[in-house]
Order: structure tokens, then sequence, then C-alpha cells
């Protein structure tokens, strides 16, 4: 009884995308078994994502979960906030990893796997006082993880453009503006990429990015 126990598989991996009014849950084995749900909680969202949290994850449990990522940001503070919070309470009450992956990753990823894209994907999002949160992402030749050839930083729009008109290599503009919840698929595969690396980020490594305001927590 005791070696089943200690052999026990945790086989599934859990997800959370709250940097926009949006809930975005992600659960899956990696074995044909994802489900995936969004809601557009707006101002409720810090009231009710406990209640969709132990809603969505049923009929698996907490104790089925290999590891969580999170969406880290950049997005709203508040959300982004909220997300990580979650994330890492629950990474630390269940001894299980967690993994911050970038909101902007998460849009370049989605883009490079449902167009199969082999060049860069530029990736822009509003940020306050008219700058712009922006990334340049690749996949690797093997397709085994995502590199951040840019890593997300805030510009100018004049910056940015300039940044662009610069860049010596071909590359697909991304412009990430609304329903970015719904990428918490890609979270979820962006953080299996890494788990498959090997990596297993303690709970406290997972620090929101707010880009304009950071804020350790």
């Amino acid at each position: 009884m005791t070696t089943q126990l200690e052999t026990k598989s945790q086989t599934y991996g859990l997800s959370l995308h709250t940097t926009t009014p949006e809930l975005g849950l992600s659960i899956s084995n990696f074995a044909g078994e994802t489900r995936s749900q969004v809601w557009n909680l707006g101002r409720d969202l810090s009231s009710y994502i406990h209640q969709y949290l132990l809603e969505f994850i049923a009929p698996q449990t907490w104790a089925d979960l290999a590891f969580i990522a999170v969406a880290k940001g950049p997005g709203g503070y508040t959300g982004t906030r909220i997300g990580v919070v979650i994330a890492r309470t629950l990474g630390q009450q269940l001894n299980i990893p967690v993994f911050g992956i970038s909101t902007l990753a998460a849009v370049a990823w989605q883009e490079i796997c449902k167009n199969q894209h082999k060049k860069a994907i530029a990736v822009e999002m509003p940020a306050q006082r008219g700058q712009i949160f922006a990334a340049i992402y690749q996949r690797s030749p093997d397709g085994t993880e995502l590199i951040p050839i840019l890593v997300d930083t805030v510009f100018t729009p004049e910056a940015w453009q300039e940044t662009l008109a610069n860049w010596q290599d071909e590359y697909e503009l991304v412009e990430a503006k609304s329903s970015l919840a719904a990428t918490v698929t890609s979270i979820l595969q962006l953080a299996y990429l890494e788990w498959q690396q090997g990596k297993r980020p303690n709970w406290s490594e997972a620090l929101p990015y707010y880009g304009q305001h950071p804020v350790d927590i």
C-alpha cells in the first residue's frame, strides 16, 4: 500500500488566466483529455474565481495536479495579481511547481500553433498612458520551446515602430486586444513544454509582470 502511494502519478496540469476581466481555466492530462472554459466576470472576478475554480476542476481533485500555470501579465493590475496569488497559494499548499507564463507569449504560441508559423511572432498590446507592451517570440526548430527573441517590454508607440522597422528577420505582427483569456490553453501548453524539459519552478518564483509598475508579492 505504501509503495502504491509513493508511485502515484500526478498527471494533470491546471492553468489560470485572469489578466483581463475574463477568467480562463484549462486542465489537461496531456494524453487526449483537455478542457477549458472562459467566463466574463468583470468586476466580480475576485468574488467568484474560487467558486468557478472548484466547479471547473471536478471530477479531478487537487491531488491529481502535477503543476499549475498562470498568466503572469502584462495585463490589468488587479486581475493579474489575483491569478498569480491564487496560483502561488495552490502551489504552496499542494507542494507542486507553478509556472508563470507571459500573456504575450501565450498569444504568440496560439498564433504559431494556429497557422504553423516558423517565423517570429511580434506581439503588441495596449498599455497605460498611451504606451505599448510588446515582445517577439519564435518557436525553436524542434518545436519544444518558445524562445523570447525580444522579452516583454514597455515601449512608446514610436520606439516600438522603430524597433520593428529595424528588425532584420522576418516576423508576423499580432495585436493582443481582446479575448485574451481564451489563450489559457496556450498558457498550459507552454508550461507543459517547460515541464517536459525537467523544469520544476517553486511557487515563490511565480511573480506578476506589471511592466509599468513592478510590484513583488
